[in-house]
């Protein structure tokens, strides 16, 4: 069996981060997704409102990085829930459970703020190795002279 998805949109909002009781990370956010095709007589483009949720890691990252307009690529799984609504009646709700959050926007309109991306953390000073703990001091940027092959 199969059950892969694969969407890119913008959020709708901030993701949410929460926690269960046993303290383990949650975030959820929306998705804007656009259609490729409407209808022939439909000049309007049509947009789904995609429910996202993520897990652990992955919800820190989310939460921590991404903000509402910002353009983000998601892959993950659909889940159908059934749940009890206040009134006792029967729902049924689709989400994405999400195994992997990428960046789509530019580097560039991230740091140049082009959508409204002003959180201290996205700054141009912004380096995800130092963001990680990775150790980059035994590396040195490479003067481009033209003799490189690619």
């Amino acid at each position: 069996m199969l059950n892969q998805i694969v969407l890119m949109g913008r959020l709708t909002r901030d993701p949410e981060l929460r926690r269960t009781q046993n303290g383990t990370a949650v975030a959820s956010f929306t998705l804007a997704v656009d259609r490729d095709f409407s209808g022939r007589d439909s000049v309007e483009k049509q947009t789904d409102f995609i429910d996202i949720v993520a897990w652990r890691n992955t919800a820190e990252f989310v939460s921590k990085y991404f903000i509402k307009g910002q353009l983000v690529a998601v892959s993950g799984r659909l889940q159908i829930r059934d749940w009890t609504d206040k009134d006792g009646g029967k729902r049924r709700s689709a989400e994405v459970v999400a195994d992997n959050v990428y960046f789509a926007d530019s580097k560039k309109s991230r740091e140049d703020g082009n959508d409204s991306f002003h959180r201290a953390d996205m700054s141009p000073s912004f380096s995800p190795a130092a963001a990680f703990g990775s150790d980059t001091s035994g590396f040195s940027e490479i003067d481009d002279d033209g003799d490189l092959p690619f």
